[in-house]
């Protein structure tokens, strides 16, 4: 699987855009702040309608205009050419075409491409909040299973309801309208109920995929460190899992059970406190967590490895995945940066930002584009 073309309108700095790609390398060099990694926050948009960069779809258009499009052209692994149009429309739904036929909604072209995409973001992986290491799986998860993106929408939607009872049922109780406050119970049980269907079945398919990942991250980070550590993942739940509770029903129990014994606490804090938006995965490097305990190298390392798995993952799922590396080089040392050079080089297409040309490695050299003042000119 590989990106052949990418056509952009008043997608971020460019008014319009039209570049030819090939399988191999490719990088795009130019000065920070000229668009060159707005090109490549454009293909991974179109494989996970999400940016990296940002949390909403507003600043993704150019300013002055009220929308943005992104035309990717996509040859697949059965050599079938697949284009896919996304028209962004911050403020009103966002529409999408696959092959000039428009689907009915944007999360259909989800599964079309598949990008893994380093980034200097990714040191917050290791470092960062729990909800980095979330939004981590969740998409690896939506790339793998695209239905479910159906699934995390739909928990999104019922934790959103469900915070807005909690609010209005704790206000009630607070002022002493019983009444209210009754009714809003009554109906919280009803998104009680919705929130547990939703989340098991979130929780139960990033178990599966923690479970996938925790080989692969582990041999990444020895190919990466060069076997100086032992990097491992856990998942930390806000539902107390015993040994062996794995499967849907199993978990569904839990959850439910939980959220009843955290009522209470719930009503009087206004907010949900159980769910996998609670959740978090712990990474350790020997018997230390490595937030707070990993060298500056050490997290580069956990974060480079993590995004190396989520790669030998797809590429097992069948069709390789269309690896991005984003201004990465210049944030590792020599060492880390050779060593990811060396391991990435065999992908079928890899497309590379750097400032200078020389951040790029040798072992990546390949087809460049000068990207300047708006322009992306082929050197």
């Amino acid at each position: 699987m590989y990106v052949t073309a990418l056509g952009l309108l008043d997608f971020r700095s460019y008014a319009q855009a039209e570049v030819e790609l090939a399988p191999g390398v490719t990088a795009f060099v130019g000065p920070n702040g000229h668009g060159k990694t707005n090109l490549v926050e454009a293909i991974h948009y179109t494989a996970t309608l999400g940016s990296h960069r940002v949390a909403t779809d507003a600043p993704l258009v150019r300013a002055g205009a009220s929308r943005a499009i992104v035309r990717t052209e996509i040859r697949s692994q059965y050599d079938r050419d697949v284009v896919v149009e996304l028209e962004i429309n911050p403020g009103k739904a966002n529409r999408a075409r696959v092959n000039r036929s428009p689907v009915p909604r944007p999360r259909e072209v989800l599964g079309l491409l598949r990008t893994v995409l380093f980034a200097p973001e990714d040191l917050a992986l290791v470092k960062g909040d729990p909800s980095e290491r979330r939004r981590f799986l969740d998409e690896l998860l939506t790339l793998r299973s695209p239905r479910m993106a159906g699934v995390r929408q739909d928990y999104d939607r019922v934790l959103k309801q469900r915070n807005s009872l909690l609010r209005s049922a704790s206000m009630a109780r607070r002022q002493n309208r019983s009444g209210a406050a009754e009714g809003q119970l009554r109906t919280l049980e009803v998104w009680d109920s919705h929130l547990v269907r939703a989340g098991s079945e979130l929780l139960a398919t990033r178990l599966e995929l923690l479970e996938s990942l925790r080989p692969l991250v582990s041999g990444a980070y020895d190919a990466v460190a060069r076997g100086k550590g032992n990097a491992r993942l856990e998942y930390k739940s806000s539902v107390l899992l015993e040994p062996g509770v794995v499967s849907r029903e199993q978990l569904t129990e839990v959850l439910s059970a939980t959220v009843r014994e955290k009522r209470q606490d719930e009503l009087e804090r206004g907010v949900s406190l159980v769910g996998p938006h609670r959740d978090d995965v712990v990474l350790g490097l020997g018997d230390l967590p490595a937030k707070g305990y990993a060298s500056h190298g050490e997290s580069w390392s956990f974060a480079l490895a993590l995004r190396l798995a989520s790669y030998e993952l797809l590429r097992s799922d069948g069709g390789e995945p269309v690896l991005i590396l984003d201004d990465v080089f210049a944030e590792l040392d020599t060492q880390r940066r050779d060593r990811l050079a060396e391991l990435v080089a065999p992908a079928e297409q890899v497309l590379v930002t750097a400032a200078v040309g020389a951040d790029v490695p040798a072992e990546l050299s390949g087809i460049r584009f000068d990207v300047g003042e708006g322009s992306v000119r082929r050197a």
